[in-house]
């Protein structure tokens, strides 16, 4: 479809275009969901499916068309063409898998882990790793290499990667619990941001600034207490 950005202004227009596109190409949508207006959203309950369409911003062409599984980010992509976002639309709510939904729409991506979580599940543990460092690939976390270069650190170390990883504008700690992980904070804290190096501290209190984040998770480790078990 022509229509300019502002086209898609108006709450329900994103939707409505997206259902006579469907309509036309003998597609079946799920009813959308009118919680973000401008951002239609359709998912299946039952399979644990969610899609959202987002317009195109100022600056782009491009409809922005997200995948989740129960919550978790999968795969994106983005298309000027309203019946590609439609068919990818159609494909993921009506249960089709990752590289069949990509099959149907070609503009959709996403990387190995996705796959191999879509066939296996990750633990809740293992998999917010996997979405934290999955983010270094989109805005605006792209702009970030330093913060992706301490999760890839953290990650690299056993013991860290058992534990829930939190972020706090681009700070770094741990947790041993998935849940309430705010209670049962434990280490220090590491900034990728502490005047060009990376900080360490612990109840605000600085213990080192190190040039790598390395040897910032290095710190980390070693202050940990020892048998310490997974997260749970």
């Amino acid at each position: 479809m022509g229509a300019g950005v502002g086209a898609w202004d108006e709450d329900g227009a994103l939707g409505a275009a997206l259902g006579q596109v469907a309509e036309e190409l003998g597609l079946v949508l799920p009813e959308a969901d009118g919680t973000w207006a401008r951002l239609p959203e359709y998912g299946d309950a039952e399979g644990g499916r969610q899609v959202t369409v987002c317009p195109p911003d100022r600056k782009g062409r491009s409809f922005r068309v997200d995948l989740r599984l129960r919550g978790t980010p999968l795969a994106s992509g983005g298309t000027a063409d309203l019946a590609k976002a439609a068919r990818a639309v159609a494909a993921w709510t009506g249960g089709a898998g990752l590289e069949e939904t990509r099959a149907r729409a070609p503009f959709i991506r996403f990387r190995p882990w996705a796959l191999v979580h879509e066939r296996e599940p990750f633990g809740p543990v293992e998999l917010t790793w996997r979405v934290k460092l999955d983010r270094v690939h989109t805005a605006p976390y792209s702009r970030h290499p330093r913060a992706h270069a301490l999760l890839a650190a953290a990650y690299a170390q056993p013991v860290l990667r058992r534990l829930k990883p939190v972020n706090s504008h681009f700070d770094l700690w741990f947790s041993t619990s998935i849940e309430e992980y705010w209670k049962t904070p434990v280490g220090y804290i590491i900034s990728p941001y502490d005047e060009e190096l990376y900080g360490v501290r612990h109840n605000g209190e600085l213990i080192a600034r190190t040039e790598t984040p390395e040897e910032a998770v290095a710190l980390v480790v070693a202050a940990l207490p020892e048998g310490l078990g997974p997260a749970s």
